[in-house]
């Protein structure tokens, strides 16, 4: 096998080098699945191998030059670009400069998480405010399709809008990593081969370099799957796996409500403030994940409390992991009508009254205000 490990060997369904090593990294391919491979001259990585027989695609990410390359292609082509991103990390979860590179293409903006959203949410306001966002960083899409992909909630109206406006083109989905983009085009790929048949082949999934992975359409056309693009200002990238579980909704939020004078402040954990700096007193509604625990104080001794209890009475991050979190930075608002503090890839923060409000959030992340949605 040292000479097998010496050659330069390709997957055939999506043009990574073949490696052995590294199982989190584009190429894996177990030594036992090699052999076989090389035997019966269909050498596959285990990405592309589970995609062709079990329907299930692994999530892979891209270097930033790796991704802009891949992005100009676009641009070049005749394609509907869908645009993933978390409802709860508007900010985190949008691609700097996508206006730029689609060209002429039209967007289509998918939300994913619908499904922890409360009930009392209202949907078109949630749509509207990420119109907003979008067109804040120069993109205009067409639409804005709510989904889930954990549920698969919305997944078949998802495909008949993408059918709807592809016009015989191609179509390349993309978004940055932790939005939930395979497991979306998981669903997407589970929903076109049962119930539509005819819209999907599945016989074979070709793929090109980049880790493009290309599921056929009967028109001759291509569903296009792209890596991930590392975005820094997501939540994700602040937090350990097993604290990202906790602070990112699961299920169902469900909301909590504070009677708050003002100079009282609230603690979710040790990842993020909220600061009632002047007004009158109010009812403060927090929608975040419910295994998130608030916690009330003072805020002249807010920072004191902060100091002595991240990572064990406010966690997460818990105390092993609290020396590697980055400090919270202050963001003043002053809110004049009932609006929401977005905390970027947590939650947010219902205000009633106006008054001054201060958020903090670890250095990087994005918070911002925007009209309720309830």
């Amino acid at each position: 096998m040292e000479e097998l490990e010496q050659e330069e060997l390709f997957c055939i369904g999506c043009g990574s080098q073949i490696q052995t090593d590294h199982k989190t990294e584009r190429g894996y391919t177990p030594m036992s699945a090699l052999k076989k491979g090389l035997e019966s001259g269909e050498l596959y990585c285990q990405r592309c191998f589970r995609l062709r027989h079990y329907n299930q695609l692994e999530k892979v990410s891209a270097t930033d030059d790796e991704f802009l390359e891949m992005l100009n292609q676009i641009g070049e082509k005749n394609a509907l670009v869908v645009n993933v991103v978390d409802i709860f990390d508007m900010y985190g979860s949008m691609i700097p400069g996508l206006h730029r590179f689609v060209g002429s293409n039209p967007v289509l903006m998918v939300g994913n998480k619908v499904d922890v959203l409360p009930k009392s949410v209202k949907h078109s306001r949630v749509k509207h405010w990420m119109l907003q966002q979008a067109h804040q960083v120069g993109l205009r899409p067409f639409d804005v399709a709510l989904v889930s992909g954990k549920t698969a909630t919305q997944i078949d109206r998802l495909l008949e809008i993408i059918e709807e406006n592809r016009q015989g083109r191609d179509v390349y989905v993309v978004g940055v990593t932790n939005v939930g983009k395979s497991t979306i085009m998981n669903q997407i790929i589970k929903a076109a081969t049962g119930s539509k048949e005819d819209v999907i082949t599945t016989s074979r999934f070709p793929g090109t370099t980049l880790d493009l992975i290309k599921i056929p359409l009967d028109d001759g056309a291509s569903l296009i799957d792209t890596p991930g693009i590392i975005h820094r200002h997501q939540m994700a990238h602040v937090l350990t796996a097993e604290d990202l579980t906790i602070v990112s909704p699961q299920k169902e939020m469900k909301p909590v409500t504070f009677q708050l004078n003002p100079a009282q402040t609230l603690f979710m954990g040790a990842v993020a403030r909220f600061d009632f700096v002047e007004g009158e007193r109010s009812s403060f509604t927090c929608y975040f994940a419910n295994d998130l625990k608030i916690h009330r104080t003072k805020l002249e001794k807010a920072t004191d409390f902060y100091d002595k209890h991240k990572g064990g009475l406010l966690q997460p991050p818990n105390e092993a992991n609290i020396g590697d979190f980055p400090k919270l930075v202050r963001k003043e608002f002053q809110v004049k009508e009932p609006s929401d503090i977005v905390f970027s890839g947590l939650g947010w923060v219902a205000v009633q009254k106006p008054g001054k409000v201060a958020a903090w959030v670890p250095e990087g992340v994005d918070v911002v205000i925007r009209e309720q949605i309830i």
